[in-house]
């Protein structure tokens, strides 16, 4: 056997690893598929403007993402993209919402619509810190 260290892997290497990780989990992990979710906000023009995305498995909503444009910021716009995101993983039968943010992100917003922090990784990635949030659905 051969131990490489490789400073620029190519990505057909993660991918690889990804899914032969993703390959076990799956085998022995208590659910069968976790579903995509997204909502999205088009100006006139067809572009998206705001959104957000995650994934559904189980009882679990995983928000990986909720963003808004410069121009939409301060008009509720997250607010309602949120609710909208939430109200479709409950409609799923998720009962839970798990999400992170980094300190200088929305962790306010957040624990204004009933998240709550869980755990924060401090000095992530140096001198900032990273919010794990919750909120029952």
């Amino acid at each position: 056997m051969n131990i490489e260290v490789l400073e620029n892997p190519e990505q057909d290497l993660i991918e690889y690893l990804d899914k032969k990780i993703a390959d076990f989990n799956w085998a022995n992990w208590e659910v069968s598929e976790r579903t995509p979710l997204a909502v999205q906000i088009k100006n006139a023009q067809g572009e998206v403007v705001a959104g957000a995305a995650g994934r559904t498995f189980g009882d679990w909503l995983l928000l990986n993402t909720l963003w808004v444009s410069d121009e939409l910021r301060g008009q509720n716009i997250g607010s309602q993209i949120l609710k909208e995101i939430e109200q479709a993983a409950k409609k799923r039968g998720c009962t839970q919402c798990l999400l992170d943010t980094l300190n200088f992100q929305a962790m306010p917003f957040y624990e204004k619509h009933g998240y709550q922090t869980q755990w924060v990784q401090q000095g992530y990635p140096k001198t900032g810190c990273k919010y794990y949030m919750l909120k029952a659905l």
